[in-house]
């Protein structure tokens, strides 16, 4: 008999993106042989209600230019196109609908876990999809609640984040070794941030 592919999938603001996402999808990969990881930018996160992001072009383009050459990974913009709050059971519905053969992995921060039974949809996401959790350093392992199956990822805990990254260029200070090469560039050309 032969094992599912695995697909994993990675939602999140990216806002922007930066190394820290580039090493948990790297890790996730590696770990969870996963065949393929799709980088689903957020529209709307149900966690930041009140937060609106950087345009989702200007977010795209950026994503764009970090995935650059990786094969294995591709970006999935249906939560953009569908606009409004972004819903992860809406999300993996569809991936359901479009690859019913695979085995789903969900890359969710591991401070996410606790609210995981409070999630639209909980009991159905529990049922179609494990949860990969992403440490943070220095954060004790979580354990998932019932019904959840999950596992922390072990590699590359960095603790860097979007919003400080955010903050480093409205100070005018450095990101170059926070982001790839690429991103801080077009993070500069086109003003984002400021």
């Amino acid at each position: 008999m032969n094992a599912k592919r695995k697909i994993g999938l990675y939602g999140g603001s990216f806002d922007p993106v930066h190394l820290g996402h580039l090493l948990v999808a790297q890790a996730a990969c590696e770990e969870m042989g996963l065949e393929r990881l799709f980088f689903i930018p957020a529209a709307q996160s149900p966690f930041k209600p009140d937060t609106a992001p950087t345009p989702s072009a200007e977010r795209l383009r950026l994503l764009r230019l970090a995935l650059a050459g990786k094969n294995n990974y591709e970006i999935d913009e249906q939560e953009i196109v569908r606009g409004g709050v972004s819903y992860t059971i809406d999300t993996v519905r569809n991936y359901v609908r479009r690859f019913p053969e695979v085995e789903l992995f969900y890359l969710i921060g591991a401070d996410h876990i606790p609210s995981l039974s409070k999630w639209r949809g909980a009991g159905e996401l529990a049922r179609l999809l494990e949860f990969v959790a992403i440490p943070r350093p220095g954060e004790p392992e979580a354990s998932f609640p019932a019904p959840f199956r999950g596992r922390t990822l072990k590699g590359y805990p960095l603790g860097v984040s979007a919003s400080q990254i955010r903050e480093r260029v409205k100070a005018g200070l450095p990101i170059e070794h926070l982001v790839v090469p690429s991103v801080a560039e077009a993070i500069r050309n086109y003003h984002l941030y400021l």
